[in-house]
């Protein structure tokens, strides 16, 4: 005889085993941890246990790696009554071989009944619901990552061939705060590769027509011009707002004065350069802090510019229009990575591609312990001192 559905759940709940809301109560931060809400969005956007992880139901098979990362972990699902959890640790013991699994008695209805601390998550407008889906099917996205992105805060050196696909793709991703510095107008030169421009602009300062295609493109997304060119005397003001900086700069005076300002600053660079059909890039993060092994610096990797016959600008030698597009995005990628907080960054690696032969070539960049900028701590140089930046212009005509 068939049983019923609430005899089906009886069984189960005998086959897996189950947990007190007041045990679950005492290992809610243990890092051997991980608990796991099983209910739908809009069940957990009510409120849930707080460091709990959601997959819910429908999504179990494909999503529980992720969440848990290390299958040694003891993992305590809940959801509103303790039924679907038990369904899913059964799941997860027979099916997908996770030995430490447990149901939460009574699930979140009789965690909130006892009184226990509960968070009430931040949710998404249905508006953004719909305009970030594709991200929020991503495990290592979900609404959580999306989230960080509409609070970060990220900042674009230059509005041109490098600028344009990161800011359009940036803007796309939801990043809340997008900062543009750039003080040069539109030209009909730009076009061929700076595709956030158009014909209509020509003329006009590149940072208002950035905010323009920006704002119609994701209205959500907040611009801030800076008309300016970036200089030592600014550098370090425009700095402090932002969580990154996006290096699209072709000049290396400039390019080492971001770096310095940003190591001072303990504010992550997503730099990248291009010239006819090669294009580098790389990530120069040197914070300390428990996350981070501190990476090296620009200066680690370029100790002094190299002579300008081997360094010439896409202005004197050109460049094929689509690869900003190739690099910038990439960059773009590297931004999202960082806020988010998932994956492995290019800090510490140098990444180079050849579009002729396309090819990716990767080589590591090590931290110099002599290096004259990262390898002392930010901590220590005076408040006075702390603007003071050597002249880039003529340390690059020196070396050059």
């Amino acid at each position: 005889m068939t049983p019923s559905g609430a005899e089906f759940v009886r069984q189960i709940k005998g086959q897996v085993d189950e947990v007190d809301p007041a045990q679950v109560q005492e290992v809610l931060w243990d890092p051997d941890t991980v608990i796991v809400d099983v209910r739908e969005s809009d069940e957990v956007s009510a409120g849930k246990l707080p460091g709990a992880v959601h997959v819910a139901r429908g999504f179990l098979e494909s999503r529980i790696d992720g969440a848990v990362g290390d299958r040694d972990k003891r993992v305590i699902l809940y959801c509103a009554s303790g039924n679907r959890s038990a369904l899913a640790a059964r799941t997860l013991k027979e099916d997908l071989g996770y030995d430490r699994v447990e149901s939460m008695t009574g699930g979140y209805t009789l965690w909130k009944d006892r009184g226990y601390e509960v968070d009430v998550p931040r949710v998404l407008t249905p508006s953004q619901r719909e305009r970030y889906s594709r991200h929020l099917l991503i495990n290592e996205i979900g609404l959580e990552g999306q989230l960080k992105l509409i609070d970060a805060k990220v900042l674009l050196i230059g509005a041109g061939a490098l600028g344009s696909p990161n800011s359009l793709y940036l803007a796309a991703a939801g990043v809340g705060t997008l900062g543009i510095v750039d003080d040069d107008v539109v030209d009909l030169s730009n076009l061929q590769r700076q595709v956030a421009h158009g014909t209509s602009t020509i003329g006009e300062p590149k940072t208002e027509s950035v905010a323009r295609r920006l704002e119609d493109l994701n209205p959500e997304v907040k611009v801030v011009q800076h008309r300016t060119r970036l200089d030592a005397s600014t550098v370090l003001d425009i700095f402090r707002d932002y969580d990154v900086i996006v290096d699209g700069t072709d000049n290396f005076p400039t390019r080492y004065l971001i770096n310095d300002a940003a190591v001072r600053l303990g504010k992550p660079v997503v730099s990248a350069a291009i010239l006819g059909f090669e294009a580098q890039l790389s990530v120069f993060d040197t914070r300390r802090d428990q996350e981070h092994e501190p990476g090296p610096c620009y200066r680690c990797l370029f100790p002094e510019p190299p002579p300008a016959e081997l360094a010439p600008s896409c202005g004197a030698n050109g460049v094929l229009g689509v690869l900003p597009g190739t690099a910038g995005l990439l960059q773009a990628t590297e931004v999202i990575k960082l806020v988010v907080g998932v994956g492995d960054p290019l800090r510490g690696r140098l990444a180079m591609y050849d579009a002729l032969a396309a090819e990716m070539r990767e080589v590591k960049v090590r931290r110099d312990p002599s290096c004259p900028v990262c390898s002392v701590d930010p901590a220590s140089i005076p408040d006075d001192e702390l603007g003071v930046f050597p002249d880039y212009e003529a340390f690059c005509a020196a070396a050059g």
